[in-house]
């Protein structure tokens, strides 16, 4: 096939020692910015840009260059995982998810376990995403191309119904989470009428609340607040990694080969859409949730909460670069920047960059599956590492998780204000969790909520205010029918038991 013998040129390309060295070293630079609360793998990727500059607009400096900083996302894709697991801290936006069986198991002596399975489950979805790029580019791209106003809003509708649908928690306390989240996405500037919303005032609130500052707070210092009250500590939270351990845990996985399929499945779909890494390890764990047999036990500590929004992540955040590359419409924040990479040096995105570069494509693809087996063997070779982290008391770690925090929080915009938010973030925190509310409808209203409005909004118009336009064709009407579905699956699932009994 033309696929395999373009990929054998890409490999060639790739597996050069100079290019090598540089995937090495984006690796474990990406593992460090996705570890530090607040860097994140976007703001990563555009603070090392510069560096790529230096290796001149030559095929070969293009592959390099891109080669690095495609690692540099790849490690914080793996990274995101080791601070959600190990301190209930999202090192990144899509690992808050992990954080609700990942932290338990920890909490339980399984910190090894839930580390293992996060990163496998990593690079398993990664690696069914590159499979996907590789042979099904061009009829994703047309596809893809469908894609308008309607279609996007019908996407994060079935996000955010599913969630409804499928949480264990109360849906009227999901519902009141979910609508604080929306109320909160829409302080700032209103990007269809130019108008100030909801600031009050304060010139600091013209950008809104900041997703990373919201998730600091509320899962860290929230998390804290509420440790220091229970007079916890981290000390019964040991971290005994052994390569014992994750051969034991590599035997476990293969009887979660559905969740892992129908996760990447749902991270491919959410990031060529695009819906992006952060609802796609949402839906994962929702909807693993709902299918597992095990589901009463999610959120407990089971090792299937941590396989599913991984898998999807990564999966999401892999797809995300098949629009790019092949649009020029980037699937994720992070591909946004490698697209504004591409423009500087002189590559333009688009179906011709297959013809015309395929030196630069094949060799990014090709990176992409050496890079991520350099990451999953870069982070299980440094898991002991940070599983030693948990010896340490917590009476010594949480000032130091709290500077953490709070250097993340100013490294955002480099404001004071946005480290106060951050403290106000952890007192909402602090409160949802003793009033027993979820935390992560919040969390996802108030990424996706300006997103999904924008959507709405541009839909009514060019409607003129018909909401028929959400089933004006099969594609729009089928993920409109569908999150309709999932919105009512707990009174349809019961219905249908009683109907059955």
């Amino acid at each position: 096939m033309e696929e395999i013998n373009s990929l054998m040129h890409g490999f060639a390309v790739a597996l050069t020692p100079m290019n090598l060295g540089l995937m090495m070293v984006g690796i474990v630079l990406g593992v460090l910015i996705g570890v530090l609360p607040g860097l994140g793998g976007a703001n990563g990727v555009a603070i090392l840009l510069p560096l790529t500059f230096a290796m001149g607009n030559t095929p070969a400096g293009q592959v390099s260059a891109i080669i690095l900083l495609s690692c540099i996302y790849w490690g914080a894709l793996f990274g995101g995982a080791i601070t959600s697991i190990l301190f209930n801290i999202p090192g990144e936006p899509w690992s808050v998810a992990t954080t609700f069986d990942g932290y338990p198991m920890a909490q339980q002596g399984k910190a090894g376990e839930a580390l293992t399975a996060a990163f496998t489950s990593s690079f398993v979805g990664a690696f069914i995403a590159v499979l996907m790029i590789t042979f099904l580019a061009p009829l994703v791209a047309k596809f893809a191309l469908r894609f308008g106003p309607p279609e996007f809003f019908a996407v994060y509708l079935l996000t955010f119904c599913s969630f409804v649908g499928m949480t264990k928690s109360p849906p009227m306390k999901t519902v009141a989470a979910m609508m604080l989240g929306f109320a909160l996405a829409a302080v700032g500037l209103d990007t269809v009428t130019g108008q100030l919303r909801l600031t009050f005032g304060f010139t600091e609130l013209l950008k809104g609340f900041d997703f990373l500052i919201a998730v600091i707070g509320l899962f860290g210092i929230g998390e804290i607040l509420l440790t220091i009250e229970e007079g916890l500590d981290f000390k019964g939270m040991t971290g005994k990694m052994k390569m014992k351990v994750v051969i034991e845990t590599w035997k476990q996985l293969p009887k979660y080969w559905k969740t892992s399929l129908r996760s990447s499945l749902i991270g491919c779909w959410m990031g060529i859409t695009p819906g992006g890494a952060t609802p796609a390890s949402f839906m994962g764990y929702g909807v693993a949730k709902k299918f597992s047999p095990n589901g009463a036990s999610f959120g407990k500590g089971d090792i299937e909460g941590v396989i599913a929004p991984e898998t999807a992540a990564h999966a999401a955040g892999t797809s995300a670069l098949l629009p790019m590359l092949t649009l020029g419409i980037p699937g994720s924040p992070t591909a946004a920047v490698l697209l504004g990479g591409l423009l500087v040096w002189g590559l333009q995105p688009g179906p011709m960059l297959f013809e015309e570069k395929k030196d630069f494509v094949w060799g990014l693809i090709a990176s992409m599956y050496l890079g991520n087996i350099a990451g999953l063997i870069v982070v299980l070779t440094t898991v002991p590492f940070f599983a030693a982290i948990l010896r340490i008391p917590f009476s010594i770690i949480a000032p130091v998780i709290l500077v953490i925090c709070a250097i993340g929080a100013f490294t955002v915009h480099s404001s004071m204000f946005d480290v106060w938010l951050m403290v106000v973030f952890g007192v909402i925190g602090y409160v949802f969790k003793k009033l027993d509310y979820p935390l992560a409808p919040l969390v996802l209203a108030l990424v996706l909520g300006d997103r999904a409005e924008d959507a709405f909004r541009q839909s009514m118009l060019s409607s003129q205010g018909t909401v028929t336009i959400f089933f004006s064709n099969a594609l729009v009407g089928s993920i409109t029918t569908l999150a309709l579905l999932m919105l009512f699956w707990g009174p349809l699932s019961s219905l249908i038991k009683r109907i059955r009994g």
